[in-house]
């Protein structure tokens, strides 16, 4: 999708939403530069959900921040950028592109490693693993009825080092973005489903009435 597309479709839900939905991207930079310019309209990241064909994409939903410095943040970049969304400057980003400026790249580096911890938590559930464990139960025994069973042995294995190797790299990558926001000011914290979290100072988990409601 084209960045004049994808900016517009975002600003229309920012007109008449107070959840929008950003995606599904098949990259979490793209997505990031996408959160920046909502967030500069007044909302708030929320979650990431893994989508697409292999959970390949990323889905980002965000919320409408009620706190009086959000609205008066949206105020001043409607006035500043009356032309978003019909091709005119938008807010963080170089002309024609969802490249940042310099004063916005490290909110969008930021915004990236929310997202990209976000899918790596949720590629790396419990419901991954168990699903990922019956995968590996189910090869050997494959084998086994079809009479190969040293290759049900080294094949299981195989599959099974393959399988859990990967969600070990994938908790290393989360343990070093989790040390990136920490230093970076975020603050880590647990959602009522248990889920680790990553929050500006001084925002709350989003809530059902209100999105930054305890």
């Amino acid at each position: 999708m084209s960045v004049e597309r994808s900016v517009a479709q975002l600003l229309q839900q920012i007109a008449r939403q107070d959840v929008v939905q950003i995606g599904p991207e098949n990259s979490a930079g793209r997505a990031a530069a996408l959160v920046h310019i909502a967030e500069q309209y007044g909302f708030e990241y929320g979650e990431t959900r893994r989508t697409g064909h292999k959970d390949a994409q990323v889905l980002v939903l965000m919320y409408r921040d009620p706190r009086p410095e959000a609205r008066a943040r949206e105020a001043a970049t409607l006035a500043a950028h009356p032309q978003a969304g019909n091709g005119g400057p938008v807010p963080g980003m170089r002309p024609g592109s969802l490249k940042p400026l310099p004063e916005a790249e490290a909110a969008v580096t930021w915004g990236t490693d929310r997202i990209r911890f976000d899918a790596l938590a949720e590629a790396g559930g419990k419901k991954k693993q168990l699903l990922a464990l019956g995968y590996c139960a189910v090869l050997p025994l494959v084998l086994l009825i079809a009479g190969m069973p040293l290759g049900a042995l080294f094949g299981g294995a195989a599959l099974a080092a393959f399988v859990f190797g990967g969600f070990k790299i994938g908790a290393v990558r989360r343990q070093r973005i989790a040390q990136r926001l920490t230093e970076a000011g975020f603050v880590q914290v647990r959602d009522e489903q248990g889920r680790t979290r990553f929050l500006r100072p001084g925002q709350q988990l989003p809530g059902h009435a209100n999105p930054f409601a305890v």
